[in-house]
């Protein structure tokens, strides 16, 4: 069991680290058409993009990223807790 609970936290961590480099991406402008870039868009797109539906706007700056961090926390910290 613990080494699910290991694994599952691990394939979180990867997740931020995607996510991470998605943020730093968008301060840059990438060719939309490099596979990195495409890869890092298409990994975290099906979860940013409700988060930021679900979001008011606010005026052109995205806290989509900053609320998948803060859910991924929480959950690393309910699977510790838990399991």
């Amino acid at each position: 069991m613990q080494t699910l609970v290991n694994i599952l936290l691990l394939i979180l961590n990867v997740y931020e680290i995607i996510l991470l480099a998605r943020v730093l991406m968008s301060w840059f402008r990438p060719d939309p058409y490099n596979p990195i870039v495409r890869f890092l868009y298409n990994a975290t797109e099906p979860i940013l993009a409700p988060i930021r539906e679900a979001l008011p706007a606010t005026g052109g700056i995205d806290f989509s990223p900053l609320v998948a961090f803060l859910l991924l926390f929480a959950l690393q910290r309910v699977i510790t807790i838990l399991l």
